[in-house]
């Protein structure tokens, strides 16, 4: 009845899961995507699009 250890396995599992989502945290604060430069490249990318439909459209207009 007078365990040293007052430790069982459910505050052993606890901690081990708080210790891993503390370690997930400060990994996440190093590795954030470059929302900004994706969005401009989504932006670049979606212009080319426009203007190379409006291009090979550009024979048909008169054809009405």
């Amino acid at each position: 009845m007078g365990e040293e250890n007052p430790t069982n396995e459910i505050v052993a599992a606890a901690q081990d899961a708080k210790a891993r989502t503390n370690k997930a945290r400060r990994k996440d604060d190093k590795g954030h995507w470059p929302l900004k430069a994706i969005g401009l490249g989504v932006g670049i990318g979606s212009a080319a699009v426009a203007a190379a439909m409006l291009y090979s459209n550009r024979d048909r207009r008169g054809d009405d």
